[in-house]
């Protein structure tokens, strides 16, 4: 029966590709992928739908998962054969910070994505401290300098400045954190004796699920928070909140999500790791062609409930080359979502080494590390390779380009230059160590969290 099946596979894409597909002998052709209700899980949701995943003999069931741990755990005791991950866990897990287990990643799922908004409240007290166009409206980027006035007032009101993130090695953690100490603000450390993230912080920062974000920050629990989309489109929906700044805006680029399997099931299921890699890679080239011309039918297809299930409209206000900031500020970003185009896809070894900076910055990981072992950390998880032996295959059977992938890529990315990044420090993945020194707030060098003190 399965060979009658591949053999009908192999015909349909003969077909609809006019180039012969490669079917792999695949390993498990009955698959189930966990996912995050976000608009950046839209890989999977388009390689299922686009019939992707069936082109390479793989019969895929995508399950919504409750949080971010609930999805980390069912991959590790194989409930999950792989999952939308945030880029942090693969590589926490693997230098066994939380939970232990070997994750590796042989594809990205997207860059940029991710905003930060604040309450209305809050945003009123900002507002006097930001620069205003001619028109009246904000100048963009917003520094968290103009928040830090409001969190010393809080301060001295002897009121917490409560703000939500989505998990402690989530891109959003870090990337608040980043926001906040770039204007000044001190986000709090992690030690292995306390891993609240809040030893000396001026803003307490704390777990939120994306879903739950906007009502937390409604009922006045959290002052603001970071999250991916639809999540501050839909604060702005609501008339609840403000978004300050994106990722984009932030550091023009960043590496956002990775789909993320077991090392033992790659081991164990080499084929059928790279036939749904090939799938994925379809499905990011799909999104982005044509200069995003799928876009608004991937927005319908985000919207069902089974997916993201949120109104169309509040995903395409970012997913459709747009921005709204607050109603009516709405602003051409045309790359706040990007899934295949700048190689958005391969696995590079300087995005994991960057991820792996801020987890020793901000004291997760407690110890210095040498350069030498960044890489070998990258190189544990990131596996380009496979990506490019699945990219090969779709170039050789007509359904990618060949110019469309690094091929000679060492697995760094070039230096990002400073004016990429809102506090003027370029990033450099070969050099973690000089790069954490030349950030202003932060662990660096031998220092270590003791107590509640920075001590080195």
């Amino acid at each position: 029966m399965k060979s009658i099946f591949t053999a009908a596979l192999a015909t349909t894409a003969l077909v609809s590709t006019g180039a012969m597909a490669e079917l792999l002998d695949v390993e498990k052709d009955e698959l189930t992928f966990g996912f995050i209700k976000l608009t950046d899980m839209a890989p999977l949701a388009i390689a299922y739908e686009n019939g992707y995943f069936e082109d390479e003999g793989l019969f895929v069931t995508l399950e919504p998962q409750a949080n971010w741990k609930v999805l980390l755990d069912r991959v590790i005791d194989g409930e999950l054969d792989g999952a939308h991950m945030l880029a942090g866990q693969p590589l926490a897990a693997t230098i066994g910070y939380g939970t232990e287990a070997h994750i590796i990643t042989p594809f990205s799922m997207d860059l940029n994505g991710n905003s930060i908004t604040v309450s209305n409240e809050i945003w009123e007290q900002m507002r006097p401290n930001i620069e205003s166009r001619e028109d009246g409206l904000p100048v963009h980027p917003i520094s968290a300098a103009a928040l830090k006035p409001v969190v010393e007032d809080y301060k001295d009101q002897g009121k917490p400045f409560n703000m939500g993130m989505v998990f402690p090695v989530s891109t959003h953690n870090y990337e608040i954190r980043y926001w906040l100490a770039a204007g000044g603000i001190e986000p709090g450390y992690y030690s292995p004796q306390n891993v609240s993230g809040q030893i000396g912080a001026d803003v307490l920062l704390s777990v939120t699920p994306p879903p739950q974000m906007p009502a937390t920050m409604e009922a006045g629990t959290i002052y603001g928070y970071a999250v991916g989309e639809p999540w501050n489109q839909q604060a702005v929906f609501k008339g609840i909140g403000v978004p300050v700044i994106t990722d984009y805006q932030m550091w023009k680029n960043n590496p956002e999500k990775v789909f993320g399997l077991s090392a033992k099931f790659q081991e164990e299921n080499p084929q059928t790791t790279l036939a749904l890699t090939k799938a994925l890679i379809r499905a990011a080239i799909w999104l982005d062609e044509n200069d995003n011309a799928n876009r608004q039918e991937a927005v319908e297809i985000l919207a069902r409930s089974e997916y993201v299930g949120a109104d169309a409209e509040v995903i395409a206000n970012s997913m459709t080359g747009f921005f709204e900031f607050e109603k009516g500020d709405k602003r051409e970003i045309p790359d706040f979502n990007v899934f295949f185009r700048y190689n958005a896809t391969y696995p590079y070894y300087s995005d994991a080494v960057w991820y792996l900076t801020q987890m020793r910055r901000w004291g997760q990981i407690a110890e210095a590390k040498p350069d030498s072992w960044y890489d070998e950390m990258a190189q544990k998880v990131y596996k380009p390779a496979i990506y490019l032996e699945a990219a090969r295959m779709l170039v050789d059977e007509g359904l990618a380009n060949e110019a469309d992938f690094p091929w000679d890529s060492d697995g760094y990315k070039e230096a990002t230059p400073a004016g990429d990044i809102i506090d003027g420090i370029g990033y450099d993945g070969r050099t973690p160590n000089a790069y954490l020194e030349s950030l202003p707030i932060g662990l660096k060098g031998e220092q270590k969290v003791v107590g509640n003190e920075v001590q080195g």
